[in-house]
């Protein structure tokens, strides 16, 4: 499926991912800069992926981990620090929220809250538990 927004082509073809740039990317997050390569390649083996395009240069990022039914789960939304500004997180986040239209959406963030909660994500610390690897 794709999707184009402005001067920027989305869309969820595995095939098109850089797994270079990905890794780049998330070198530089808070969440996945200890992620090896394998790890990467296979998260992304095991998930749906939704990638941006700009002039045939990845330059966004995203996976969703899912069962179709009842829950997904959001995961490694990254956006360029060359193209952040154009709206590229919200458009990315709003099309994916709807293609999953009726499930239950988790994600985690540190510091996005605001971007999530403009498509009905709210904040549930009370609830959700986690369990780390070696824990």
């Amino acid at each position: 499926m794709e999707h184009l927004y402005n001067k920027y082509r989305f869309s969820d073809d595995k095939s098109l991912l850089e797994l270079d740039m990905i890794q780049a990317f998330l070198a530089k997050s808070y969440w996945a800069n200890q992620r090896t390569r394998e790890t990467i390649e296979k998260s992304i083996q095991n998930s749906t992926c939704y990638g941006i395009y700009y002039e045939d240069r990845q330059v966004g990022f995203a996976r969703v981990i899912t069962d179709w039914a009842t829950v997904y789960y959001l995961a490694d939304v990254y956006i360029d620090e060359e193209h952040r500004g154009h709206g590229l997180g919200k458009e990315l986040v709003g099309w994916i929220v709807q293609q999953y239209e009726g499930l239950s959406g988790l994600l985690g963030t540190l510091d996005a809250h605001g971007l999530y909660e403009q498509f009905g994500f709210k904040r549930n610390a009370e609830r959700f538990m986690v369990r780390r690897p070696g824990s």
